[in-house]
């Protein structure tokens, strides 16, 4: 359907209707956690300076306004590109997140009994993390430390980490939170075009024709992008949406065509639009022969398993192996992929394949790909980006204005500290990785180090770095701006006793259950407490001043690690002023990106736009990669030129990607299927947004979403509570029938922000074959009412 919304009327309506029906849902509205009055009304002496949004990876502007040395409003900055004056629900309460009342602001050490807490200097704790490190070091070597961050870390975070962790200790034990939501991606990339994120921008909102959405809720999830595409095709009737789902959401109304698929089964989807591409003739075979390679990876199931069962449920460590195939064989490949056969194993009618076929094969028209989670958290969620990339790759659809594979990121700088700085366990900046010999003499190089100082060996990927924390062969972990006790997969396997052996430090700003996991709690700044850089998903690259004081003796996650390190002899790697350290930092940093079209923009040009999307060359931007006329690196006259793939002869690679089923699924005693996800009003695992009275009231705690047929069959009743169960655990939620998304029969939905709620209990830890990322989204669960027992 086309809509008349603008796109204010329609964050607007994003922003309240969906929160208000849940609101009317409510028997009662719980307190959040400590939270403080609402801001005070802004006077009008207010100091206005620009920020990024702390939220998701979007990259909203926003105009921050002090006074007296306190954040009192938030307004969208109408200067920003990329929302143009709007935000969210969460944007609009950014101010929120920095006063609740139960903020950290000392350090705190768990009593030698395990029980309760004692206040401790900073020196005290510094030099308490510098000893465990090191004692750590000494008796058990760089395997037995590990670092654990967030794509929450500004870019400063994730240079120090790195520098400190790879350059430091010689590990290369560093992981962060994108591993859980982008590691799919990032690989998806890497294995086409050996260069990660996306070729395409923000731009490509306004220049579409056609936008499918794979498991991709925008309306809630990226709801200014999502107003973007409203406005364009309220502006241009012809313009179609696609929503491809396992349920129906918030962004399901909008769309011309719902399209419903079985849990798992879009491996088999995209192989039948690839199948029917191919026997009509809608491929451009002119930009095949000159821009791609096929090629063919293990597909063994066996072999590759899923990382969750026996010896592969301690340490994972799939290695895939390609040879080189030809268009032939693709077609060989996918002949079985009808659109009959592709309906049985989907659900989906052939008449909307060959619908979904003819989109991407319609030249006349240009076409926008658009996935996050729902395709990322996936045991084949690499094959899966690989596959919608390949939908592109086979039609020339790629690298043109409205015509792009484009993943969207979910947090503020998951591709700015995680993706290009390298804060993972096999890489380094810039798409250089460690086990590359060149690669590691350059990070020497920059950081002054000796040959041979980092190593070659991957570190543990996040979840077998918490299995060996749990195992034991981590000896030492500390965790930065992230909640993994929230958030991790088969939750109940990380439980912590106290003096188990482990000594475990969490920096945050508000008590979490990680907080309470922990050995040691470090008080961070948060977000315009501190001076930051993030990076968003189109490439652009924020720059931020500090502009109030953070509470008590909180003090950004950077310097926190400068101090250990600094404590622990590596004082060289960190050689500025303590007053004046950021902008060379980051200028150092900057230094692995030029001249390899990963260019970012310079500081001091940062200081004063709204942005830049790299490669910046000679100062300006790019909007689309590999594409010429718009690539300072491609040279030709016309057309593309994916020139960091030199693995590949400078060409784009099709993998052929078969269909693989989820690795559990609903059976007699655990009939239906469980996804996870967020929330509009909620960021992640909800310990900012649940301490905003206006957030934490739209949406005051989890429940389980279950269709009207499930109900009536199982008898239940609106807000009931009941236990949710898997074969790893059991949660209570109250239930909730046609709220604002809609299961099919046979699902449910829970989300994850309530940690008094873990539905993470019930995940499985299984994870993708190359991306080592959870699959959160299908796992087998049943419902029983409360009193109800099966044996």
């Amino acid at each position: 359907m086309t809509t008349d919304l603008n796109r204010r009327e329609f964050v607007a309506r994003a922003g309240t209707a969906a929160g208000l029906a849940i609101l009317s849902s409510c028997d009662h509205v719980p307190p959040p956690p400590e939270t403080e009055d609402p801001v005070t009304s802004p006077g009008t002496n207010l100091t206005w300076s620009k920020a990024p949004c702390r939220f998701c990876g979007v990259g909203c502007g926003v105009e921050v306004g002090v006074d007296a040395g306190r954040v009192v409003a938030v307004r969208g900055d109408e200067a920003s590109p990329v929302n143009r004056g709007l935000l969210c629900a969460k944007g609009y309460h950014l101010p929120g997140i920095l006063y609740g009342k139960d903020r950290l602001t000392e350090p705190l050490l768990r009593r030698p009994n395990g029980q309760g807490w004692e206040k401790i200097s900073w020196d005290a704790a510094l030099d308490l993390i510098a000893s465990k490190y090191t004692e750590a070091l000494a008796q058990h070597g760089p395997e037995s430390v590990a670092m654990y961050g967030s794509g929450q870390w500004t870019v400063f975070d994730g240079y120090a980490a790195l520098k400190w962790v790879k350059g430091g200790m010689r590990s290369n034990n560093l992981e962060a939170n994108a591993r859980l939501c982008m590691a799919s991606a990032v690989m998806g990339y890497m294995t086409q075009f050996q260069s990660d994120e996306p070729m395409g921008c923000y731009d490509d909102l306004e220049a579409a024709d056609d936008f499918v959405l794979w498991g991709n809720n925008m309306a809630e999830m990226h709801p200014v992008l999502f107003s973007r595409i409203l406005e364009h095709q309220r502006r241009h009737p012809e313009v179609r949406i696609f929503d491809l789902a396992t349920r129906w959401t918030q962004t399901s109304p909008y769309a011309n065509a719902y399209i419903e698929f079985r849990p798992g089964t879009d491996l088999a989807l995209a192989n039948g639009l690839l199948h029917l591409l191919i026997e009509r003739g809608q491929i451009d075979e002119a930009f095949i022969a000159e821009n791609l390679v096929f090629k063919q990876g293990i597909e063994d199931l066996a072999q590759i398993g899923y990382g969750c069962t026996g010896e592969q449920a301690e340490n994972y460590r799939f290695q895939d192996h390609a040879r080189d195939s030809t268009l032939d064989e693709v077609r060989a490949f996918l002949k079985d992929y009808t659109p009959e056969r592709v309906s049985q194993i989907t659900g989906v009618a052939p008449h909307r394949i060959r619908q979904l076929a003819d989109v991407y094969g319609d030249r006349q028209r240009k076409t926008l790909s658009l996935w996050c989670m729902g395709v990322n958290q996936h045991t084949r969620g690499t094959w899966m980006n690989n596959l919608i990339t390949n939908l592109h790759l086979i039609t020339g659809k790629i690298c043109q204005p409205g015509n792009n594979p484009f993943s969207l990121t979910g947090q503020p700088s998951a591709c700015g500290t995680v993706r290009e700085v390298g804060t993972l366990c096999n890489r380094l900046p810039a798409d250089m990785v460690v086990t590359n010999a060149e690669h590691r003499a350059k990070a020497e190089k920059i950081w002054s180090l000796p040959e041979g100082t980092i190593s070659a060996k991957v570190g543990y990927h996040t979840v077998d770095m918490f299995r060996a924390l749990q195992r034991g062969d981590v000896k030492v972990l500390w965790v930065q701006a992230t909640n993994p006790w929230v958030s991790l997969p088969n939750l109940a396997r990380f439980e912590r006793q106290p003096n188990d052996g482990r000594f475990v430090i969490v920096s945050d700003i508000y008590p979490t259950p990680s907080t309470a996991a922990a050995d040691l709690v470090l008080p961070s700044a948060a977000w315009v407490e501190r001076e930051g850089v993030f990076g968003n998903t189109e490439r652009r690259t924020q720059q931020w001043n500090q502009l109030v004081s953070p509470p008590g003796e909180a003090r950004e996650d950077a310097w926190q690690i400068i101090e250990v390190a600094r404590r622990m002899g590596y004082g060289h790697l960190f050689p500025w002023s303590d007053d004046n350290w950021h902008e060379p930092m980051y200028e150092e940093y900057r230094q692995f990106t030029l001249g390899v079209g990963k260019d970012v923009a310079a500081y001091a040009q940062l200081q004063v736009e709204r942005g830049l999307r790299w490669p910046v060359v000679d100062g300006k931007e790019t909007r689309y990669r590999y594409a010429a006329g718009h690539d300072p690196y491609v040279k030709k006259e016309s057309g593309t030129h994916f020139y960091k793939a030199k693995a590949y002869g400078e060409k784009a690679a099709f993998w052929l990607r078969p269909y693989h089923p989820p690795a559990e699924s609903p059976d007699e005693t655990y009939p239906f299927w469980l996804s996870t996800g967020r929330v509009l009003e909620h960021w992640h695992t909800g310990s900012m947004t649940r301490r905003v009275q206006q957030l934490h009231q739209a949406v005051p705690e989890a429940y389980v979403e279950v269709s009207r047929g499930d109900a009536l069959r199982l008898g239940l009743q609106q807000h009931e509570k009941v236990r949710v169960i898997s074969r790893r655990g059991e949660v209570i939620l109250p239930v909730l029938i046609e709220g604002r998304g809609r299961p099919p029969a046979g699902s449910v939905f829970i989300p994850f922000f309530d940690e008094a709620r873990l539905v993470n209990l019930l995940t499985l830890d299984a994870m993708d074959n190359i991306s080592f990322e959870p699959d959160y989204k299908k796992c087998a669960v049943r419902i029983e009412k409360i009193g109800a027992r099966v044996s």
